[in-house]
């Protein structure tokens, strides 16, 4: 099975270098660009069935062992090695990844966004895949800040080169603000891995307390976590994410919002929860203030959004969606409980479907109508898509509720659980801080069903006095339903059984916290 993680993670990467040859080997379509996009789907489908085909045979009787393990030294004299291996906590995550992007190459194939030759952009996802994977997969700090860093340069020029208007920014506002977190989250990393003698996160995460002391790992949580914090995005560190959104493209916004978000708070659980625990013991009221006012941030921006007249722009809200919803995550992540970081993870999972569902819709709304602002959708003629697109509509009303938390959807579980763990948070922390954190992030949820309903009613509904009979729009295509009928599925699925998912985390989770204390 180590091989087959090592295939998973290194595949996509063979797959660009192949992808910028004259031409494809072992594909034909009917121009070189056919073929290319053609290899893009053949690469992450093999991906994807591997990453499959590992999770089958991953042990799920003993969720909280590293399994597939890959263990070679790399740099002897700091110890660095090519460690890889995943847990309960990482298999999600790496499942999630290989299929979003292959959904995306799927798309894509159908519907290239309009830009420069499909080999870069084809040879960029898969270098963009490569590096999610690798984040999940690795067990080393310092690889891990090298696949953390990998994704930044093809979502840059994706952003650049593919992306509306406004891209260049955007894409420069991006990369600045990542990049200047990833230097402070380096001297963090440096920091634990010079003091501990060692970069393994395994063997860190069982000795920090005879390696670290505690104002060490108050620093390092300071620096690794204001690099994460960039990336979850944090408010209020959050401001790159809607421009990147507004302009990347869908495929570009998919991916940023499904895997890519979610490496800032993987780093929380896998790093800094186990590794630093007396330093996440002192930063986590704060960070747990922080998310809730993302929470509310996140919603009040949406609601001037989505109200009439504000020229909101709906991929833009749907960006600002994710400030809020990784709030909760955030939160989970503070209370530093079994209850809340397991919310925290199956909140990954849900945002990454859910979302990632709401930007391909958005996509397609907007390559139909040439538009995405919620106000030209709404004072056009027959606006309402329960009319002219009915099951786009109904699609888009189902992504929609799902993002509110509706029960019974995958959007539910990781909210409830974490508001569930700051109700009773880890014994050395501030319960009545907890409890007033709870009942804010409680109110968010009010809020983020109230614009969400908004958007339903402008979109999908139309203008109430809307009589007359008008023009229809190209419904669910075949190629829309083959890319999105799996995110739907996994909605559902999450909602109906989140034993499935929580089954996986749990044993994991309670050994990563139990690791980081003993």
């Amino acid at each position: 099975m180590q091989f087959l993680l090592a295939l998973i993670v290194v595949g996509p990467l063979v797959g660009a270098a192949a992808a910028l040859l004259p031409a494809p080997p072992g594909l034909k379509g009917k121009s070189p660009d056919q073929a290319v996009l053609r290899h893009g789907v053949t690469v992450t489908g093999v991906i994807l069935v591997a990453a499959i085909v590992l999770a089958l045979g991953f042990d799920h009787d003993h969720p909280s062992k590293m399994q597939a393990t890959t263990d070679i030294s790399w740099i002897p004299a700091l110890d660095v090695r090519i460690h890889l291996g995943i847990d309960g906590i990482s298999l999600p995550l790496l499942v999630l990844t290989a299929l979003l992007t292959f959904l995306c190459a799927l798309y894509s194939y159908f519907k290239m966004p309009a830009g420069p030759s499909p080999k870069a952009f084809v040879a960029l996802i898969l270098v963009l895949e490569s590096g999610t994977l690798a984040t999940f997969a690795v067990l080393d700090l310092l690889l891990f800040f090298l696949a953390f860093e990998m994704v930044l340069i093809p979502m840059y020029f994706l952003i650049a080169r593919w992306g509306g208007a406004q891209r260049t920014q955007a894409a420069w506002k991006f990369i600045l603000y990542t990049l200047l977190g990833s230097v402070v989250m380096l001297l963090g990393l440096l920091l634990i891995g010079l003091r501990a003698g060692t970069f393994d996160m395994v063997a860190l995460a069982t000795d920090n307390d005879r390696q670290l002391s505690t104002s060490v790992q108050v620093i390092a949580v300071l620096a690794i976590g204001i690099g994460l914090a960039v990336k979850t995005p944090m408010w209020p560190l959050h401001s790159w994410l809607p421009d990147a959104h507004t302009a990347a493209p869908t495929v570009g916004s998919v991916l940023l919002a499904g895997v890519l978000l979610k490496m800032g708070t993987y780093g929380f659980v896998r790093i800094l929860l186990p590794i630093a625990p007396d330093g996440m013991e002192t930063f986590a009221p704060y960070l747990a203030a922080f998310a809730v006012v993302g929470i509310i941030y996140g919603s009040l921006a949406c609601l001037a959004l989505a109200r009439p007249g504000a020229k909101g722009d709906l991929k833009r809200l749907i960006a600002y969606s994710s400030v809020g919803h990784m709030g909760f995550v955030l939160l989970g992540i503070s209370t530093m409980t079994p209850t809340g970081v397991n919310g925290a993870l199956f909140a990954n999972i849900a945002h990454g479907l859910i979302t990632g569902l709401l930007f391909f819709l958005v996509g397609a709304l907007k390559d139909r109508t040439g538009t995405s602002d919620l106000d030209t959708l709404a004072k056009e003629s027959g606006a309402a898509l329960y009319g002219k697109a009915p099951r786009l509509g109904g699609l888009l009303a189902f992504g929609a509720v799902a993002s509110l938390g509706l029960p019974g959807l995958a959007g539910f579980w990781g909210e409830m659980l974490a508001l569930f763990g700051a109700f009773k948070p880890a014994d050395d922390l501030s319960r009545p801080a907890f409890l007033t954190f709870m009942a804010i992030a409680a109110f968010g949820t009010l809020l983020t069903a109230a614009y969400m309903l908004i958007v339903v009613r402008r979109v999908c509904m139309g203008p109430t006095s809307e009589t007359q009979e008008t023009p229809r729009l190209a419904d669910v295509q075949g190629y829309e339903f083959a890319a999105w009928t799996p995110l739907v599925a996994l909605t559902v699925l999450a909602g109906l059984w989140p034993a499935a998912l929580l089954g996986l985390t749990d044993p994991a989770v309670q050994q990563l916290l139990a690791g980081g204390k003993s």
